[in-house]
């Protein structure tokens, strides 16, 4: 029964509204129903027994009760008087209708209302409903009961028919307001749940293909605007997840060309001709570290991506790290290179994190470079300041705004090549960790950036 009644309940909001609207009508209606039919009937009964009084009060005046004995006067409408009339004297019945013998169920209902002489009524449930009437004529002694009493009766098929008609009546237009109640919310509900629908594709569509378009920038009543609203915040996360995944695909391509662009040349350079043992070790041993140099990568920036806040601080030797990273450059940028390092000055990040922030500002550094690169480290208040100054043409005044923002090159036809992906990398590696990377204006030639980094 549980299953059936689940699987006969309507799964669209539309048939779930129509439902309960029908529901709620179905109840005032049934309310209004019986309500209705108990007042036509209140108000038929009180017409028949109004009926029956004034007819009473018409054949009591041909009763005189005067004479001894009591008798009925004769009258020119005799024949409509004595039509379901009883007149009792005393107990005794002196006229009948013709109807109803004496000694009939419904003439002892008569003398029963006689008997009480009072102007009662009853119902009597024969073959037909009968309804009964009784009226006092005449005073008798203080204490005695009436002289005569008039009883009339009146066949209540009718009034009960026309009841039952109006019943039959006021069901059929219920079913017929229930039946246009459904048809009209289910239209209703159609028409205002349709910019829903609407609404819902084009989130469907627009979050497919990652649309500028949002939906406050129509008009649209006050419920489907906040809606519309929390669309367009979903749409905005969307867009910005999408941005964050190409951003870390960008970095990610970015980041490792130059340890494969390390292999590709070990292993050019060793395919040249046949090498010696020792050769093809040292060979192996510069491929294996391009290789954990690529994990490195990996790891640091995958979990930069993850995490999407601070980094975990760690702990590392600035000059290990930074001589690590100049020794794996070639032979001619090697060559540029100059450090100066404290041999006890330490940073409070990984050392693989240090490598990810400061590698793309000196890749930087030598593309530009005439002819030297100087990179410095020292503690200073605020924490650990490592410096990469290169004797190129600097940054132009004009991009100097644009400098990190990624994708972004003051020449792109400068022959230089490079993405415009590495200063914002660096920059944003250095931020998880509480540091910075900044471009310093001087007036001596070339650029000069800072990265400031906890100390250790």
């Amino acid at each position: 029964m549980k299953t059936f009644l689940r699987a006969a309940r309507p799964h669209s909001l539309r048939g779930r509204l129509s439902l309960v609207a029908v529901a709620t009508a179905a109840l005032v209606m049934v309310a209004l129903t019986v309500a209705f039919n108990a007042v036509v009937r209140h108000h038929l009964a009180r017409q028949a027994d109004d009926e029956l009084r004034t007819r009473a009060a018409a054949v009591a005046t041909t009763v005189d009760t005067g004479s001894r004995p009591v008798r009925v006067r004769e009258t020119a409408d005799d024949a409509l008087l004595d039509t379901n009339v009883w007149i009792y004297a005393e107990k005794r019945l002196l006229e009948h209708p013709a109807s109803a013998p004496e000694g009939s169920r419904l003439t002892r209902t008569a003398a029963g209302l006689a008997t009480y002489g009072s102007g009662r009524c009853t119902t009597f449930q024969g073959d037909t409903p009968v309804r009964l009437c009784g009226r006092p004529v005449g005073d008798g002694p203080p204490g005695s009961p009436p002289r005569a009493v008039v009883v009339t009766a009146l066949d209540l098929s009718l009034y009960r028919a026309s009841a039952d008609t109006m019943l039959l009546a006021s069901l059929a237009l219920g079913t017929a307001v229930l039946a246009c109640t459904y048809a009209l919310t289910r239209l209703a509900v159609g028409r205002a749940l349709h910019p829903v629908h609407v609404m819902t594709d084009q989130a469907t569509r627009w979050s497919a293909i990652a649309s500028d378009e949002r939906f406050n920038a129509t008009a649209r009543p006050v419920e489907l605007s906040r809606l519309g609203a929390s669309l367009d915040g979903l749409l905005d996360r969307i867009r910005a997840v999408l941005r964050h995944e190409q951003q870390l695909t960008r970095e990610l391509s970015h980041e490792l060309r130059t340890p494969l662009a390390r292999i590709i040349a070990e292993l050019d350079w060793w395919q040249a001709r046949p090498r010696s043992t020792a050769d093809t070790r040292a060979t192996h041993a510069r491929l294996a570290d391009a290789a954990r140099c690529m994990r490195t990568i990996c790891d640091t920036l995958l979990h930069d991506a993850r995490e999407g806040g601070p980094t975990v601080p760690g702990t590392a030797g600035v000059p290990p790290v930074l001589r690590d990273i100049v020794d794996r450059l070639p032979g001619n940028e090697r060559a540029k290179v100059t450090v100066t390092c404290p041999e006890e000055l330490t940073v409070g990040v990984s050392a693989a994190l240090l490598e990810r922030v400061v590698s793309p500002v000196l890749d930087n550094a030598l593309r530009y470079a005439r002819s030297r690169v100087l990179i410095s480290a020292a503690h200073r208040p605020g924490g650990v300041f490592v410096e990469v100054a290169d004797d190129g043409p600097g940054v132009p005044d004009s991009f100097t705004e644009h400098l990190f923002q990624p994708g972004r090159r003051a020449a792109p036809d400068d022959g230089h090549g490079g993405a415009g992906l590495g200063l914002p990398l660096a920059r944003r590696l250095a931020r998880s960790t509480g540091g910075d990377v900044c471009h310093e204006v001087r007036r001596t030639p070339g650029a000069v950036f800072v990265i400031s980094l906890p100390a250790g």
